[in-house]
């Protein structure tokens, strides 16, 4: 799953900055040996958070028609946030922020359960 959450940053164009923060504020230099191919012990939070930001992006895949409009849309301002994006929500470091994007994500119908 590390490998998938580095490539995960890729495609959403994140930050080495942005991506340590959704991550719990892994340090820039543990982010950097996992790009580079090299993880090491991942605990309870940490799978926590890689697990929801996979779940964000599979929902993406189920709501958008093309790969590139899902990475668009964790940018954009959203109304249903107050104007601000899932990104911004997302980088308040919590893992109740990731979740909560998730879930909403779900109940949009961005799962196949929701279909």
């Amino acid at each position: 799953m590390a490998r998938a959450t580095v490539n995960l940053a890729k495609v959403w164009t994140l930050t080495d900055s942005e991506a340590c923060v959704l991550l719990g504020g892994m340090s820039p230099r543990t982010w950097a040996r996992w790009k580079s191919g090299s993880h090491g012990r991942i605990d309870r939070d940490l799978r926590v958070r890689m697990a929801d930001l996979m779940g964000i992006h599979k929902s993406l895949r189920y709501l958008f028609k093309t790969p590139s409009q899902g990475y668009d849309w964790i940018r954009k301002p959203n109304a249903a946030f107050g104007g601000v994006s899932a990104l911004q929500i997302m980088l308040r470091g919590e893992n109740s922020d990731l979740a909560a994007i998730r879930n909403w994500l779900e109940a949009e119908g961005g799962s196949p359960q929701a279909s």
